[in-house]
């Protein structure tokens, strides 16, 4: 079982929405390389202003539905929304949300951590997000 695999199980649980959110993240980790596969991505995608932002130790810069969208492409996002129930719309929508948060709390330093530091971080980030204690 991959870290994102072991991550998303631990959290997932809490209401549809979240857990659907938790299960495209997962999705969209493990189609995109990791995190530093999908950061790399949204760099590559001219969102590199956000990404630095949210590795720094600064105020995180927004991303928007639609840079999301633009970034991931619409029919992979279509297709991995799909996979989880929620319209595509929804999905671009949680990950602009949630996203920033993610990168920063994983990049404490500035870098992503390794997968053990980062399933550790990952794992209690989430939980408070979410309001859980899973573990």
């Amino acid at each position: 079982m991959g870290l994102f695999d072991q991550l998303a199980s631990q959290v997932l649980g809490g209401g549809d929405g979240q857990s659907s959110l938790l299960q495209l993240a997962q999705q969209l980790l493990q189609e995109e390389g990791g995190l530093q596969g999908l950061v790399a991505q949204l760099q590559q995608a001219g969102l590199g202003d956000q990404v630095s932002s949210w590795l720094g130790t600064g105020a995180n810069l927004p991303v928007s539905p639609d840079q999301i969208r633009d970034a991931i492409g619409g029919d992979m996002l279509a297709n991995l929304a799909g996979q989880v129930g929620l319209s595509t719309e929804a999905a671009s929508q949680g990950i602009a949300d949630y996203l920033p948060q993610l990168v920063d709390r994983l990049s404490p330093n500035g870098a992503l951590q390794g997968d053990d530091q980062l399933l550790q971080q990952g794992m209690a980030m989430l939980g408070g997000l979410f309001g859980g204690n899973r573990g």
